[in-house]
């Protein structure tokens, strides 16, 4: 069993595999908490929507590159990823309370693109504050 473990492209078909799963459970729980479908707003052309989706699959990526580079294990780099998803999705509610004067979810529902690029913008922001306490 090392000697596969050993192989560069057995190593990185492994890490690759994961991450894509864990992108889509992620992204599956992100779709529960907001009000809006993704997948059907993008469809029908919402910019604001794809921008936070876009700004939400970035920061996941970017957790589990810091998390690949700085651990050994691939369940330890599961372990990681799941925690600094939590950290993410945790930003996400932060960032709908300390908005009290409109919805997040409302106004990235109806168009609104600076809603959308700040919504991306924070997770993406986010995600390397998080990849640095992980590394």
């Amino acid at each position: 069993m090392d000697k596969i473990w050993g192989n560069e492209y057995v190593y990185l078909t492994a890490y690759y595999s994961v991450v894509v799963l864990c992108c889509i459970v992620f992204l599956a729980i992100f779709e529960l908490v907001t009000k809006y479908k993704n997948w059907q707003e993008i469809k029908k052309g919402n910019l604001s929507v794809a921008m936070a989706t876009g700004g939400k699959i970035f920061g996941i990526a970017n957790i589990f590159r810091h998390s690949i580079m700085h651990n050994d294990s691939l369940l330890t780099m599961i372990g990681w990823g799941i925690f600094g998803f939590a950290l993410l999705l945790a930003g996400y509610f932060i960032y709908e309370f300390l908005t009290p004067s409109f919805k997040i979810d409302e106004e990235i529902a109806k168009d609104n693109r600076a809603v959308g690029l700040i919504s991306m913008v924070i997770s993406i922001g986010l995600s390397y504050v998080i990849g640095a306490g992980i590394s």
